[in-house]
Order: C-alpha cells, then sequence, then structure tokens
C-alpha cells in the first residue's frame, strides 16, 4: 500500500525526517509551509498543527501567501481564513490591505519577510500558508520576481493583456508550452507580460532555478493534496457556499473602487453575471495549475487529506518539523 505522506525525492534522497545537508532539525525554530491547491483544506490544517506544536510548548503564527486573501472586503470570495479561525491560530496579511491597493509579487515579498523575521525573532514559529507557487516562492526565498520590462514590452503587455484570452493562451504556448501550462490565461496581466518577454526573446516561463531558489530561513515545505475528484466537489460546494454566504454583494460592493489586481480574484467577473458554473469550472482548471506547481516545488513530503485526518497530517509535519515524536 502506497504511504498517504508521499516522500521527498531529490539529491538528498528519500526523505525520512532527517536528510544529510538537509536536515530538518537544523534550527530550533524553522518555517513550516503549506501548500496545496484551493479547497483542499489547508486553514483547517494549519490550525491543527498549531495546536499540535502548542502542545510542544511553542507559539505558531500563520501567514497567508495569497494574493487576494490580504485584500478587506475579499474575505468571502478569497476564501480568507473566517474570524473563528482567526481566533484559533493569528492569520498575518489577511485583510491586511485596503481594496484599492495595487499588489505585487515583490511588494508581497517585501511584506512577508518582514513578518517572518519579526515572528521568528520574537520565538514564534511562522506557518506559512499558501496555494500560489510565485507568492510562496515570494514569501521564502529571496528572487527577484519579475524581470524588468522596457517601455516597447510594457506596451506589447498592456495590449495583450486586453485581447481574447483564447489568443493569448494561442500565442503563449507558441512560445512555451511550460509557461501555457503554469499561467492562467485567464490572468491577462500575467499572460499578456509573459507573450511580451517572449516576444523580445526572453523566457516567459519561471526556470528551475526559480523552483529551487535557496530559502531565507530553514524551512520544512510540505504539499497537501487531495484526489483529484473528492478535491473538484469540495471546489464546487466551496464556491456554492461563497454564493450563500454573500461572495456576489462583496463583489458588487468593491467594483467600483478596486485595483486592478484585486479585480484578478476568481468570481470577480463571473459572479456578477450570475455565472456561478463560470466561476467553478476557472477555480477547477486553477487548481489543476497549482498541482503542476506543487510538483514543482521543492517539498519533503505531501500528506494526502484524502488518506489522512486533519490531526494525523498535522502530527506528522509537527514531527518532522520539530524532529521529534508525536506529541502526548
Amino acid at each position: 500500500m502506497t504511504s498517504a505522506v508521499a516522500p521527498r525525492i531529490s539529491m538528498c534522497g528519500v526523505w525520512h525526517g532527517r536528510r544529510d545537508n538537509c536536515s530538518v532539525t537544523a534550527q530550533p525554530l524553522q518555517v513550516i509551509a503549506l501548500f496545496g491547491p484551493t479547497g483542499v483544506g489547508k486553514t483547517g490544517l494549519a490550525i491543527a498543527l498549531a495546536e499540535d506544536l502548542r502542545a510542544r510548548g511553542e507559539d505558531p503564527v500563520a501567514l497567508s501567501a495569497d494574493a487576494f486573501q490580504l485584500y478587506r472586503g475579499l474575505e468571502t470570495l478569497s476564501g480568507a481564513p473566517s474570524a473563528a479561525e482567526r481566533d484559533r491560530l493569528e492569520h498575518l496579511l489577511v485583510a491586511s490591505h485596503d481594496i484599492t491597493e495595487q499588489m505585487s509579487a515583490g511588494r508581497f515579498a517585501e511584506e512577508a519577510h518582514a513578518a517572518i523575521d519579526a515572528a521568528l525573532a520574537s520565538g514564534r514559529r511562522p506557518i506559512v500558508i499558501g496555494g500560489s507557487g510565485l507568492y510562496m516562492q515570494a514569501a521564502l526565498t529571496s528572487l527577484d520576481m519579475r524581470p524588468p520590462l522596457d517601455e516597447a514590452m510594457a506596451a506589447r503587455a498592456s495590449q495583450l493583456a486586453g485581447a481574447d484570452s483564447s489568443e493569448r493562451a494561442r500565442l503563449l504556448a507558441g512560445h512555451s508550452a511550460e509557461a501555457a501550462e503554469l499561467i492562467d490565461e485567464g490572468d491577462g496581466y500575467r499572460s499578456g507580460r509573459a507573450v511580451a518577454l517572449a516576444e523580445a526573446g526572453e523566457e516567459p516561463s519561471p526556470g528551475t532555478a526559480f523552483w529551487e531558489a535557496p530559502r531565507r530561513h530553514p524551512t520544512v515545505l510540505f504539499g497537501v493534496s487531495r484526489q483529484r475528484e473528492e478535491l473538484y466537489a469540495r471546489i464546487d460546494a466551496r464556491v456554492d457556499q461563497m454564493v450563500r454566504d454573500g461572495a456576489g454583494e462583496e463583489v458588487e460592493r468593491a467594483i467600483g473602487n478596486a485595483s486592478a489586481t484585486a479585480r484578478k480574484a476568481i468570481g470577480f467577473d463571473e459572479l456578477p453575471a450570475g455565472e456561478t458554473e463560470a466561476m467553478k469550472a476557472r477555480t477547477r482548471r486553477y487548481a489543476k495549475r497549482q498541482l503542476t506547481w506543487l510538483r514543482r516545488m521543492d517539498c519533503e513530503g505531501i500528506v494526502d487529506l484524502s488518506r489522512l485526518t486533519t490531526d494525523e497530517a498535522a502530527a506528522t509535519i509537527a514531527a518532522a518539523a520539530t524532529g521529534t515524536g508525536t506529541a502526548e
């Protein structure tokens, strides 16, 4: 029978909790990172993990590596942790920015680095939670997130951003199959930018250096997964719940003053038109892309929540992070 925790295979060998030059016990307080698709159950897992760590005498704090959960006024649409969940585990960079603010991976990296550094300096273990490969790498590494565009490239990217999404997808696939797989064709800014880069002879897709960049602090990164059919069913149910909880009204209130980056949230275009099924389909496509990112990330292991309970998965991650057995 296959283990519910997939081992990490790399130059360090198969992960068994310790690896030569890759020990998860090298520092008393390493960062823990949880990466997985939308709807997989990352928030519940983080809360269970925090409870396990508290039983070990720690005081953890979560940090959301998400492009939209940081906006006040989009908490329902972005699937941000509820007030009750934040009472159980403090979450940084959730509802922390006005919806008018323009965000970027570079700005997010600065804020995430400062928050992680402050938590570690005060003796608190950060739990970084996210489903965006770009924002997770922004939080954990010191990479320059985006190569600069000259004036002509920027103009071309802007033109492409307003073009038909299928045409952008066709152009991008013609330049880079990997970029087409990793970038949502509905994200006019990123897909248009990638095409503009490719047309100028630049690499439009994150390469090996992006995914294997050294982390700023010793980090235990776990992937979080479920069986595909179960995940998609959870996504559909989650979208229905968002609608019942007022996500459409949330968008209507925000639509007049939301920044360009806030408007990229899935559902911002679909819900005002009553296209709930389109929102579900786009979210499922995004989850598929997140699983592609997960396969490229340098994870210590992957916990399968279709086979492990949340508490079992939390105990596995806590034991890996602390170098000990399960808490009493």
